[in-house]
């Protein structure tokens, strides 16, 4: 009598295989559909201090690479409707400089909105150009905390095949993302939420000594159009305002989950 080869386990895992990279695939598609819509309806015209209204703690957007800042529009709103003014840095444009180019850019803006006690509220290489923020000696005084979504703390593999020069530079093998990688400094005060899939940061965005979030929720650039992930935010900016109950208990009750 003959069987399969493998036998049938093994015929039960290539199919565990293919669902597994057929929802994958799925979600790599619907993260790119999304992130199209959400580039064309950037292309509005919104005032840069359309949502700085609000009694809670300030927050500055801070979008990835390639990015407009209304692409987190919808993430704005959230954190708008929650009472906090939200504040974004036009000098960015599309996000393509190098990162501490970038990062001056967000420190003169701070200085020009006069901020304090401000939460930096990041996507992807904006989580990068956050963190270079909070340790610059000057502009980190006045920030709270940096909320980082899906951001490449350490690089991604996928960079370095990329054709565009501003793209590479966020490869593991780059020595700015590997120096900034070596300052821990802020970690304390970061919060670092990102995705269980994410096809651009396929190593996950934990980052050692931060609150790590890990969210039932697949794409690079989707979660920042989800209810959840707005939810998370809040929590964070809360916490890292000191506004929220227990900030210190929450941080040792938070590993990263799924």
């Amino acid at each position: 009598m003959s069987t399969a080869p493998g036998g049938p386990r093994a015929l039960g895992r290539r199919v565990a295989t293919a669902r597994h990279c057929a929802r994958q695939g799925v979600a790599w598609a619907r993260d790119y559909a999304w992130i199209v819509g959400a580039q064309l309806r950037a292309l509005r015209p919104v005032r840069a201090d359309a949502w700085a209204a609000g009694d809670r703690a300030p927050v500055l957007l801070l979008p990835g690479i390639y990015e407009r800042w209304p692409v987190m529009a919808d993430l704005a709103r959230a954190l708008l409707a929650a009472g906090h003014p939200v504040h974004v840095v036009p000098g960015l444009g599309l996000n393509g400089r190098p990162l501490a180019a970038s990062a001056r850019v967000v420190a003169a803006r701070l200085e020009e909105l006069g901020l304090r006690g401000v939460v930096l509220v990041a996507h992807s290489k904006g989580g990068l150009i956050g963190k270079l923020v909070m340790g610059d000696p000057d502009a980190g005084r006045r920030v709270a905390g940096l909320v980082a979504v899906n951001t490449p703390f350490a690089g991604s593999v996928y960079a370095r095949w990329f054709p565009v020069r501003s793209v590479r530079a966020l490869s593991p093998r780059d020595p700015h993302v590997r120096a900034i990688a070596r300052e821990v400094a802020t970690h304390a005060r970061t919060w670092s939420l990102y995705a269980r899939f994410d096809p651009h940061v396929p190593a996950g965005g934990e980052l050692p000594g931060a609150v790590n979030v890990r969210l039932p929720l697949d794409g690079h650039f989707r979660p920042l159009g989800d209810p959840r992930l707005h939810a998370a935010v809040l929590d964070a900016v809360a916490h890292l305002a000191g506004t929220a109950p227990g900030p210190d208990a929450a941080r040792d009750a938070r590993p990263a989950a799924g």
